[in-house]
């Protein structure tokens, strides 16, 4: 029964979460909001939109650490530093675009997937420069 609890609470977590997402969207968009608010919502909403993580979920442990605690702190920082009218205001917007479907941003997948090859190149290059 307990597990089932927690269970919820996660899901209505989650739910939350996505909600803060399209505020974001919608906020880093509007005149009222300062410039370092908008590069802060603008970062959050890019990254948790994109369809390619930072660090792959496949990696243990650490793969699902931007979605447990980066993603959260950074939308938290957002929304401390967006006025809260403006926040208000959006929500229910947001919540139109949230039954409406996630956006994918394809640019940060892109930049990501540039990030891995150039990694596994700069990698390659320092084990064949160990062996050779």
């Amino acid at each position: 029964m307990e597990q089932k609890n927690t269970l919820t609470k996660l899901k209505n977590y989650a739910r939350k979460l996505k909600q803060h997402l399209f505020v974001l969207y919608l906020s880093y968009k509007d005149n009222r909001v300062h410039w370092y608010a908008k590069l802060v919502a603008v970062c959050v909403v890019a990254y948790a939109f994109s369809p390619i993580d930072l660090i792959p979920d496949f990696i243990p442990i650490i793969g699902y650490l931007d979605d447990l605690i980066i993603v959260p702190l950074g939308i938290t920082l957002a929304l401390k530093l967006i006025p809260s009218s403006v926040i208000e205001e959006n929500r229910e917007k947001a919540e139109e675009i949230r039954k409406t479907g996630k956006p994918k941003n394809w640019l940060v997948a892109v930049l990501f997937i540039l990030i891995w090859i150039l990694l596994a190149f700069w990698f390659g290059k320092l084990i064949y420069n160990i062996f050779h």
